[in-house]
């Protein structure tokens, strides 16, 4: 079965977009939401690119590994 990335059924703050990430990656939840947070306040892009995955990302099915 190929890898695919989803948003994350237990590791949610709001969407569960950095928890998807950081399963898919297989790194700590807490530094993908800190670079998330990073980005939104440097730059803006972060919060952009939040709201796309969100939109974009789908949730994980029930019956994935």
């Amino acid at each position: 079965m190929e890898k695919r990335i989803y948003k994350s059924n237990t590791n949610v703050m709001l969407t569960g977009v950095c928890g998807g990430i950081a399963e898919y990656f297989n790194w700590d939840p807490t530094w993908v939401r800190i670079g998330t947070a990073f980005l939104a306040m440097t730059f803006g892009s972060g919060l952009l690119l939040y709201i796309i995955a969100a939109i974009v990302m789908p949730k994980k099915p029930d019956d994935y590994e």
